[in-house]
């Protein structure tokens, strides 16, 4: 898949809140861990009055939402995504704010000067960035001396290729995207600063109602290519491995803290 092709594709998937709703309610409904991952993320936000901070793929926003305190910090916030839709999405969660700025905006273009922003946040994306490399040397770019990127993702032990081993035995071939995961993401962080540190949240799902896990994954960008089993097919196997009605599914999940 060209790098074109891969940004246009996730720009197909995301015009829109629709498919990011179902893949961040499935966490809300069946999250054993019931702090939530973004609030946990942002708890580990060190956010100091008159920051300027950078979110890159903020999605619908919904993070920030009952969160103004640490949005009030802020002398200026810019909530950026590739997509139009998204931004719309976060306007109505967040509101029109004077410290706050909503723009389409690439990870791999970031139109801000250098050491522009004390925090830079670009959280469950960059797996999709094509020209990994070019975007976070552009993170690196924008980023003050002084400054912080955080960067939350997911492990390879994921839903999906939980999902994927339980649908193996019936054709079902499908190579998960660990372009930036918590194995290899270190690695990848390390060429740009010089301090790297892994927080990992502890987290499963226990999951009820087999339609919602197959809403999400039908909601990904390859699934519908990978599998031909038809969905209520992959439902009645999933709902096969349910014990005492509840499907026990693993989610690795955390985040990377970086300086200079």
């Amino acid at each position: 898949m060209s790098a074109m092709n891969d940004k246009e594709s996730v720009q197909k998937q995301y015009k829109n809140a629709d498919n990011l709703n179902a893949r961040i309610s499935i966490h809300d409904k069946y999250s054993v861990n019931k702090l939530g991952f973004g609030n946990w993320i942002i708890s580990n936000y060190q956010v100091a009055d008159g920051m300027r901070i950078l979110e890159l793929g903020c999605g619908t926003g919904s993070m920030w939402r009952n969160h103004g305190d640490t949005i009030e910090k802020c002398s200026e916030l810019w909530l950026t995504d590739l997509s139009e839709g998204m931004l719309e999405e976060a306007r109505a969660n967040i509101g029109e704010l004077s410290n706050v700025t909503y723009q389409v905006v690439d990870i791999q273009e970031i139109p801000f000067k250098a050491n522009s922003f004390d925090i830079v946040i670009a959280n469950m994306m960059l797996y999709h960035v094509p020209d990994l490399k070019k975007g976070l040397s552009e993170v690196a770019r924008v980023l003050k001396g002084n400054g912080k990127f955080y960067c939350a993702t997911g492990g390879e032990r994921n839903i999906m290729q939980f999902v994927a081993d339980l649908l193996k035995p019936y054709g079902v071939d499908y190579k998960a995207n660990n372009n930036f995961t918590l194995q290899n993401g270190k690695q990848k962080l390390v060429e740009y600063f010089s301090e790297v540190e892994m927080l990992e949240y502890i987290d499963s799902l226990d999951v009820t109602n087999i339609d919602d896990l197959v809403e999400y994954i039908y909601s990904g960008i390859t699934w519908s290519k990978v599998c031909k089993l038809d969905r209520q097919t992959v439902k009645e196997i999933l709902s096969a491995n349910m014990k005492n009605g509840v499907l026990k599914v693993p989610k690795e999940c955390g985040m990377f803290v970086c300086r200079l």
